[in-house]
């Protein structure tokens, strides 16, 4: 193989790989934020509303679980006779 042909792949494949990272940045910024694939990346965040989100839900799994545990220390012992 000549040295032209191999540098024609080599150029080749860098071109498709910043192509595909081009295209798979945008697509992973969207994917991560949990929004369409195909919608903006770079529209306006509201980060204010995301972080009260997450802690209403997250707040609402550990007081379930409290209440599970505090319910399940509280039952009477059954007798094993």
């Amino acid at each position: 193989m000549s040295v032209r042909k191999m540098a024609a792949k080599v150029k080749l494949i860098a071109l498709g790989l910043l192509l595909g990272a081009c295209v798979a940045f945008p697509l992973g910024m969207n994917f991560g934020r949990k929004e369409p694939l195909l919608s903006n990346p770079l529209t306006h965040v509201d980060v204010r509303k995301q972080v009260t989100e997450r802690v209403k839900s997250g707040t609402e799994v550990v007081l379930e679980s409290a209440r599970e545990r505090i319910h399940a220390a509280t039952q009477p012992l059954a007798d094993t006779d």
